[in-house]
């Protein structure tokens, strides 16, 4: 057999392949009520790891986690992320299991390994086409930083704090105790 005909034979195997998964995607709809799948899940963590510029990831914090420092990240994080992201980090809310990808769970390892540079980078500039907005300014944002380390705090956690955040956020306490 020709070289040619492998090739086509190659591209046709891939554009059917590729048809035939297009087809059961959309079978099951558009709805925001899905998880998505591992094959779409992994497309997205790799789309998100390509699209953050290489010195994003190896950018350091410029702040220390001092209790002040903590306890101003946690009031925003109170005010702006617990509505999806929920008081514990679960994204256990009635907001967030309703959005299309569903939020991670702040204290999983597939976000705490991420460095300090990539987790700025994703609250600064927010993510396209998900519920995730940018948060800071155009400019550099101190802001952005402190939300790192209060995310860092988050797997450390214990049910009296939740319950102290819950007790005065009730907007993000939605499902969130012991979870």
């Amino acid at each position: 057999m020709k070289k040619g005909t492998i090739i086509w034979i190659i591209v046709l195997v891939v554009v059917a392949g590729v048809a035939i998964w297009f087809a059961h995607w959309i079978s099951g709809g558009f709805s925001t009520r899905e998880q998505p799948s591992a094959a779409e899940a992994f497309l997205a963590r790799t789309s998100l790891s390509l699209s953050m510029p290489s010195g994003a990831k190896q950018a350091k914090n410029p702040f220390s986690a001092t209790p002040e420092v903590l306890r101003g990240a946690r009031n925003r994080y109170e005010d702006n992320c617990a509505l999806c992201h929920a008081n514990n980090g679960s994204g256990l809310t009635d907001l967030g299991k309703n959005l299309y990808p569903k939020p991670p769970d702040l204290r999983a390892p597939l976000v705490q390994h991420l460095s300090d540079g990539e987790l700025y980078y994703i609250i600064h500039n927010g993510i396209r086409m998900t519920g995730m907005p940018a948060w800071g300014p155009a400019a550099n944002d101190s802001e952005s930083w402190k939300y790192v380390l209060y995310l860092r705090e988050i797997p450390k956690l214990t049910t009296e704090d939740v319950q102290q955040m819950d007790d005065a956020n009730p907007a993000g306490a939605a499902d969130s105790a012991g979870k």
